[in-house]
């Protein structure tokens, strides 16, 4: 990334001189569990492959070393990694005593390995129990730490473990926003926090190209399809064990009756593991035609067996997080992941307690596929983590400061570290021209794109493509972070499958076509669809006149006339998508033809296309031009020229406008008595020449009881741009259960 470059050299030479410049910062890095490698080792490979700057030693205890988790510890060994050493600190139990015992094994072992080692700075990832002995050692022997994935929330005992490894811990690398906030409200050091991204998502975002059939068919059978199977991955909940196994015997009732090719994944080291593993040897799971019981899969392989699932079902973070990634449908069972930020992807059984109820989830769920959410990292957390280290000065006091209230205001990160900012891409596909945006939250316009719209569907979605490529990666060098992706057009749009069904005469070759799965695949980001108009009246919403106003209406006038309607803060979309066709009121029996067949619409009186049409009869009559306007003999005919001409004092031309602002404020006034709004806000080119004329009209043609309606001139410059990005801005893309 162009902003580590820029930065990188600089810093990394002042700390080299703090540091000694031949010190190479000494990293160990602990694992303990196949769950937690896979976050850390993105982190390793990047450590190994800059030798110049770190010296990596790796440490491996826990599940890793237990045969019956799968000896997970040969994976670290397969990528290549020298294990400095092994420590067995499981104490096998049935109960919550054994991984208090646990902890106690690791405290007593890891003092001799740390004093052996002598690590600069030790990498604790995540909220296992075993990652409390590691966190405890190090603080107490006087070892910086690096806690990975703090500040986030869930259900059970984790979340406590995971807030007390924050308060041990001297750094922190998040993964959202809003951890990033929960660790500054829990007082710890805005600078000493980096938002980075799951290091996972690093592999993930580059996984799904890969052959994948192979694995499938490896671990699940040659028979099995894509989106034809089942992933099942449950864990003990510490807090509740009894219901948790009560759970997991539903859950497999339900998977049983669901009759889909499944595969078990073992669970976790936890109080309660035995028993969910012999409940699934008490039910014939390992034997069961449409089960596979495995104790472990390889990353690189359960990543591809979650991306290409119908769905996941179960209570790991895994499901909640990674998976998003891939779109695949995820069922999160009970109150494991409670708190957890979740793609739209994710359905909660919070209270799964009936058979029935998680078998009804698998039919709502199974072999969907929803658009690809980046809520946990875009692919880039690594190099960030990378310079984070670098920049650490080891000759600065060890000893913690917490930032107790008032916490900061500042929501970005230091400049030293990364500084982005929440933004979208807005794409306006108009009858001329195709538009992509940078957009921030503030509705400011960061970068922007313009293109000729092409006249065939292949040639514009490839486009699209290329310039959302394009805009993607240059948000990284203007430090902004994509959400996703919105997009205005005209036509009738059906937002909830990111389908145009019907598209205007402007835009060719443009009906039923899915713009949300193309889009989506490509940037690995959710996208939004809409109609223009409303795109218009949700810009107002967020930026405009309409900010805070619970029911109005905007009207578009420029090339044709369109509009929203919001009616008690919410965009109106009516029972086939077809709300708010405002420029098809009729204000006329036996007006001009409108492009949409009939006549006497607003549109074929009021918009850009009917003003030229009047234009150009003048012209040809030689009625338009008057004494102070002049045309060059090629130049088009248009709607600009009857205004100037108006404006100059021809009468036709005068006329013609006002005939134009009358059928529109007629039109305006046919809203008022139907959905009664408090405010009618105009945009568009046009809209300041008919903003009086509407005035009148309903000063003359309406009811008095709406006589005192606001009618105002939009004062936003990208009404399409600004609208396609609240689509993203103002969606739940971090819903929290």
């Amino acid at each position: 990334e162009v902003y580590f470059k820029n930065l990188s050299k600089q810093k990394q030479k002042e700390v080299m001189e703090k540091n000694g410049n031949n010190h190479k910062l000494r990293v160990c890095v602990a694992t303990c569990n196949r769950a937690d490698y896979s976050k850390l080792a993105p982190i390793m490979f990047g450590i190994k492959a800059e030798p110049q700057f770190f010296e990596l030693d790796v440490v491996v205890l826990g599940s890793h070393l237990i045969d019956d988790y799968g000896n997970t510890y040969r994976m670290i060994e397969q990528d290549d990694f020298d294990i400095h050493t092994r420590l067995h600190t499981i104490v096998r139990g049935e109960d919550e005593a054994a991984m208090v015992e646990s902890v106690g094994l690791a405290l007593v072992k890891l003092p001799d390995v740390l004093n052996r080692l002598k690590p600069d700075i030790m990498i604790v990832h995540g909220d296992r129990f075993d990652a409390l002995a590691l966190a405890t050692s190090a603080a107490l022997m006087n070892i910086r730490i690096l806690h990975i994935e703090g500040g986030e929330v869930s259900g059970t005992i984790d979340d406590s473990i995971r807030h007390a490894i924050t308060k041990l811990a001297h750094y922190h690398v998040c993964c959202t926003r809003s951890a990033e906030q929960h660790l500054i409200a829990m007082c710890e050091d805005h600078d000493r926090i980096l938002l980075a991204g799951c290091p996972s998502y690093d592999k993930l975002l580059s996984a799904k190209n890969k052959d994948y059939m192979s694995i499938i068919h490896m671990w699940l059978g040659e028979d099995v399809k894509t989106r034809d199977y089942i992933v099942a991955l449950q864990h003990p909940v510490t807090t509740d064990i009894k219901h948790s196994i009560k759970m997991f015997e539903l859950t497999l009732d339900a998977l049983t009756s669901f009759n889909k090719r499944t595969l078990v994944l073992f669970p976790n080291v936890d109080a309660g593991d035995k028993e969910m593993v012999r409940v699934m040897r008490k039910k014939g799971i390992e034997h069961h035609p449409n089960f596979r019981a495995v104790k472990h899969v390889p990353f690189d392989q359960f990543i591809q067996l979650v991306a290409h699932a119908g769905c996941m079902i179960g209570n790991s973070s895994c499901g909640v997080r990674e998976v998003g990634a891939f779109g695949t449908p995820v069922i999160n069972l009970g109150t494991r992941q409670t708190g957890r930020e979740t793609g739209e992807n994710v359905l909660h059984v919070r209270d799964a307690d009936t058979q029935d109820k998680i078998l009804h989830a698998l039919q709502l769920q199974f072999g969907k596929q929803y658009p690809c959410s980046k809520i946990y990292g875009d692919g880039n957390a690594v190099p960030r983590i990378l310079k984070f280290l670098k920049s650490i000065d080891l000759k600065e006091p060890l000893q913690k400061k917490f930032c107790f209230p008032p916490v900061k205001d500042n929501i970005s990160q230091d400049i030293d570290h990364i500084l982005e900012t929440q933004s979208a891409l807005a794409v306006d596909l108009g009858g001329t021209n195709l538009r992509v945006a940078i957009v921030s939250m503030k509705g400011e316009i960061v970068k922007k794109y313009t293109q000729l719209n092409p006249k065939t569907y292949e040639d514009r979605l490839a486009l699209i493509l290329k310039m959302c490529v394009e805009a993607a990666s240059e948000a990284v060098n203007v430090n902004c972070r994509i959400l996703g992706v919105g997009i205005s057009t005209g036509g009738r749009v059906n937002p909830r499958e990111g389908i145009v069904l019907h598209s205007t005469k402007l835009i060719q070759e443009w009906s039923s076509v899915d713009l949300r799965t193309p889009i989506s695949d490509a940037l690995h980001l959710p996208v939004w669809v809409d109609n223009d108009g409303n795109c218009a009246a949700l810009a107002e919403r967020k930026f405009g006149h309409g900010k805070g106003i619970e029911n109005f209406v905007t009207l578009i006038t420029g090339t044709g006339i369109g509009g929203g309607i919001i009616h008690q803060h919410e965009l109106i979309h009516g029972s086939s998508f077809c709300a708010a066709e405002l420029g098809h009121i009729v204000v006329s029996l036996d007006g001009p033809e409108c492009l949409c067949g009939s006549q006497g619409c607003i549109e074929a009186y009021a918009s850009g296309i009917a003003l030229q049409r009047e234009a150009k009869k003048l012209h040809d009559d030689d009625l338009l031009l008057v004494e102070g306007m002049s045309m060059k003999e090629e130049e088009i005919v248009s709607a600009a020229h009857l205004i100037q001409a108006a404006k100059l004092g021809n009468t036709k031309a005068e006329s013609i406008l006002r005939t134009a602002g009358t059928a529109l404020g007629l039109g305006v006034v046919n809203i008022l008595h139907t959905v009664n709004p408090s405010l009618v806000i105009l945009s568009g080119v046009l809209a300041n020449h008919y903003v009086n004329a509407v005035k009148d009209v309903i000063n003359r043609q309406a009811l008095s009881s709406v006589k005192t309606v606001d009618v105002v001139v939009s004062n936003l410059a990208d009404p399409a741009l600004l609208g396609a990005a609240s689509l993203v801005l103002d969606y739940t893309t971090r819903r929290i259960y």
